[in-house]
């Protein structure tokens, strides 16, 4: 490969634990950061979906992306944090005088593959089955190669396509902005060189922990050496008349994605079941295309409990002005049609219109297989300890693991796409033998109605939210709070404030809701001020 010198910055232009992008040439940026007197030269794009990461924040010598909360070493590049799953490309630089030289290929690229050992059969005859072909589960297998895992992963799904975007789904691809293309994680190329197979369309009917077997409904069988159960969940149904009738949708899967879109671009009633956010990013996806939608829910407004009344109805607002149809506290008697659904009949007699249903009623977790195990809790799921170690050599994450919350010591279980692919990746770790406590901070965003919301932490209860900022404005962060210690936040039009709130819960030093009502308190300062003693001190 060649490469080119080229002189970006003078020294002085950064400061000890600054970070900057400077322009190569005409349309190229590289990153710049300086931490412990050291120059550091990296991709300027976050390979996830390509946020300029000088609009994040510098967090000691970890870079957090402002858009998803992807986190990478600042002085190698390597990822820390999901949702990317590539590395940062790193460049040659160094110091000319007062110049800063850095070393540019000719063949530009911001990013790059993870450094990732090659399957070694001989070396390593081990088998690490991962169940699930989701976020974990991905995840996982990529991390037991960045960690030096030789032998032989296999992950299995009961679809027919390769690892791919959920989130996708229910946004950009409903809208119809992306192919199937755009929604696959990564090429098959890059499976098969890492030696990691996949075994589509098997389902599988039992798992022996004790002989280490995996049983399939066709009644072949596997053998294991450590086995990660990653079968996220399964959409919830309505147990009522007319339940069968055709044009009755749930949306987990891109096939359920595909046939649902297939199906809407002759809607002319369509229903959406649920205020939950599959449900509400579905109802914006098909206003963005004109379709009709009106939302049944039995709460008084969208995420309510999880969001408060506030957020509640500025998303219900929004919606409105969208053209969002809603019936509030109601609930559904039957389906009627012939064949496929004409109406949907509520129970309080009112009759909707609809040739077109989607449910959005939550899931349950995917682990009706193991009913016989006695590995399930009353809820379906998995309970695990902070390495995701279910027992001897059987790991879980996503959806199915209920996990100790370090934080709040209490046990949760969180139905998040990047806390699952942080799941994914603590429990690979361990399955390596790289002993790692789960640390994380959970975190999801929803793109709706304009807003690029985002949400960090966990909390089902709160006795105060505090708000900074203007919520009319849609200019805001809400701190949710119990006995003054704030556990998340949710924000919109905030995203360095709120990749240090992530930072700040992470390090364990968030400030108290009493502290936060101070309306100028500068959070992302708070973070540098810590790092700033922490380096003192060094």
């Amino acid at each position: 490969m060649s490469f080119k010198e080229v002189t970006i910055a003078k020294v002085n232009d950064l400061k000890e634990g600054e970070m900057k992008s400077f322009k190569v040439g005409e349309e190229k940026k590289i990153l710049l950061t300086k931490i412990n007197g050291r120059f550091y030269a990296l991709g300027a794009l976050c390979p996830h979906y390509g946020a300029s990461l000088d609009e994040g924040i510098l967090s000691g010598s970890r870079i957090v992306c402002p858009w998803h909360h992807a986190a990478y070493d600042a002085t190698t590049g390597n990822v820390e944090e999901p949702p990317s799953l590539d590395a940062l490309a790193r460049y040659e630089v160094r110091v000319e005088g007062e110049d800063l030289v850095v070393q540019v290929p000719e063949l530009f690229e911001e990013s790059r593959n993870p450094d990732m050992v090659k399957p070694d059969l001989k070396a390593d005859k081990r088998t690490f089955v991962i169940l699930g072909a989701g976020a974990a589960g991905n995840a996982a297998a990529q991390t037991l190669r960045e960690d030096g895992f030789r032998g032989r992963i296999v992950m299995i799904t009961h679809e027919n396509r390769f690892p791919y975007d959920r989130p996708q789904l229910s946004k950009d691809y409903m809208e119809g902005k992306s192919d199937e293309g755009a929604v696959q994680l990564r090429p098959e190329e890059f499976y098969h060189d890492h030696g990691i197979e996949l075994m589509f369309q098997r389902r599988v009917s039992a798992v022996d922990v004790v002989k280490k077997v995996i049983t399939f409904e066709s009644g072949e069988t596997t053998e294991y050496d450590v086995l990660l159960i990653a079968t996220g969940g399964v959409p919830r149904t309505l147990d009522v008349p007319g339940a069968h009738l055709g044009n009755i949708f749930t949306l987990r899967s891109f096939a359920d994605a595909a046939t649902i879109f297939k199906a809407s671009e002759n809607a002319q009633h369509t229903v959406v079941v649920g205020a939950s956010f599959i449900g509400m990013e579905t109802a914006n996806a098909l206003r963005e295309r004109k379709i009709p939608v009106t939302v049944l829910a039995r709460e008084a407004m969208p995420f309510e409990h999880v969001l408060g009344p506030d957020m509640g109805k500025m998303f219900q607002k929004l919606h409105e002005q969208n053209g969002v149809n809603f019936r509030f506290g109601v609930e559904i008697a039957e389906f009627e049609g012939d064949q496929k659904v004409e109406t949907v009949v509520l129970k309080n007699g009112e009759r909707i219109k609809s040739d077109m249903v989607i449910l959005g009623v939550g899931v349950t977790p995917a682990t009706d297989f193991l009913r016989n195990s006695g590995l399930l809790m009353s809820d379906g799921s998995l309970k695990v300890d902070e390495h995701f170690r279910v027992g001897p050599d059987v790991y879980a994450a996503g959806d199915i693991a209920t996990f100790p919350e370090w934080r709040s010591g209490e046990d949760i279980r969180i139905e998040h796409w990047r806390t699952a692919e942080q799941q994914g990746r603590v429990a690979g770790h361990n399955m390596a033998g790289k002993e790692t406590a789960y640390r994380g901070v959970p975190f999801f965003w929803t793109n709706q109605v304009g807003l690029y919301f985002r949400y960090v932490g966990h909390a089902t209860q709160w006795d105060e939210i505090v708000f900074h900022g203007d919520l009319a404005a849609l200019d805001f962060i809400a701190f949710f709070a119990k006995n003054s210690q704030v556990y998340a936040a949710a924000g919109n039009n905030r995203e360095k404030e709120m990749d240090a709130i992530e930072e700040l819960m992470r390090l364990n030093r968030m400030p108290s809701s009493d502290r936060l009502k101070d309306k100028s308190f500068d959070l992302v300062e708070l973070l540098n001020q810590s790092h700033r003693r922490l380096r003192h001190a060094a």
